[in-house]
């Protein structure tokens, strides 16, 4: 049986598994040996360079962490509207001297699933953990076979039952405020992606009346208060992405840090982009001038946009890059990520002693709740 998540770590922080490079193996080390539950993100990579970073987290620490997968995703039933943005792209390509790939509206759809499955299951890791949907119950029966905690990210009450229906030992509820993509199970192609979704506190208390699972909190969390008040409202846990970007063990470009708190990007927004999937990032010329066309279709639009991308990194202009961020993004610390762990969770426990002054209120307390 799987380890329960309380007893994986010493305290109710859990770094999120930010795909893209920032979720490297020395940010999962630091937060796992400051107490924390460090993450790695397997999207976008190979089975096998997913096994390469999880061998060097090992090498790092001894403590539990976990591995995020992909779901993976429904092939194009019409690429035209995908052809038309690949032209929209052209100016792009020019400016950045960066040819656009060609379409392949199978490729990358799975996210290498299956091969990253068997690695998982034949060499175990403390917790998995899903973005996009929900595993099968075959799936998640299998995980817990080899001892493995399943967590599958949810956007709304009823994601969060059919995760706990199929098996699956905690919810990550991410609300609208988060980082970075929307884990919905279906992205509806009718929608643009930036219509209103549900804060996090009153999710939580949603898919707390709808489960009997664990939830880990996710979506705007950068200070020990705001975890405090998630923890109140019934999560067990909390999950911050945007907190840990700007510490130095992130792997995110040091563009994308900067901007985290470059008065320039006053405000986030969802957007369909630079990936073809609503995404919460700071808005910049390519988010502005771009987003009201980018269509429905993820991963091929995230493939078309990837070189460009790159090629607007290596140039030093952020004003092309994907800028992730969630509605928190101007409280970014510059600490160590041990460090940002411990401040927490000071901020924490100040927060709970004021929420239950007399009862005698501590992190670990909390963490084992």
């Amino acid at each position: 049986m799987p380890t329960p998540l309380s007893d994986l770590c010493r305290y109710p922080i859990v770094q999120a598994p930010m795909a893209g490079g920032a979720a490297r193996p020395e940010l999962a080390a630091a937060v796992s040996e400051a107490g924390g539950l460090g993450f790695l993100a397997a999207g976008y990579k190979t089975a096998d360079g997913m096994y390469q970073e999880i061998k060097q987290l090992r090498g790092l620490t001894g403590r539990p962490f976990g591995v995020n997968l992909f779901m993976p995703q429904p092939s194009l039933a019409d690429v035209t509207p995908v052809e038309v943005y690949r032209e929209q792209l052209a100016g792009e390509a020019a400016w950045y001297e960066s040819p656009i790939a060609e379409l392949d509206p199978y490729g990358g759809s799975d996210d290498g699933y299956e091969a990253k499955l068997a690695i998982l299951r034949e060499d175990p890791v403390p917790v998995v953990s899903f973005a996009f949907g929900c595993p099968s119950r075959a799936v998640l029966d299998a995980f817990a076979k080899v001892g493995t905690f399943t967590v599958v990210t949810v956007t709304t009450a009823a994601e969060a039952q059919a995760a706990q229906w199929s098996g699956a030992d905690a919810v990550c509820v991410q609300g609208i405020e988060a980082g970075g993509h929307q884990s919905t199970h279906r992205d509806d192609p009718q929608s643009d992606g930036t219509g209103a979704g549900v804060g996090l506190l009153c999710l939580i208390a949603q898919v707390h009346e709808a489960v009997q699972i664990p939830i880990i909190a996710a979506g705007g969390l950068m200070r020990g208060s705001a975890i405090a008040a998630a923890l109140a409202a019934g999560a067990s846990m909390a999950q911050l992405g945007t907190a840990f970007l700007a510490t130095p063990e992130s792997g995110a470009n040091p563009l994308h840090k900067q901007a985290l708190t470059n008065p320039l990007f006053t405000r986030t927004e969802l957007t369909r982009a630079f990936s073809g999937r609503p995404a919460r990032g700071l808005a910049n010329r390519f988010l502005r001038e771009h987003g009201p066309y980018a269509p429905a279709a993820y991963p091929a639009v995230h493939h078309l946009t990837s070189g460009l991308r790159k090629a607007a990194a290596k140039a030093g202009d952020a004003q092309g890059m994907a800028l992730w961020a969630g509605q928190g993004h101007r409280m970014a610390r510059e600490l160590p990520a041990g460090q940002l762990v411990e401040v927490l969770v000071a901020e924490l426990e100040v927060a709970r002693a004021a929420l239950n002054p007399g009862s005698g209120s501590g992190a670990e307390a909390g963490a084992a709740s």
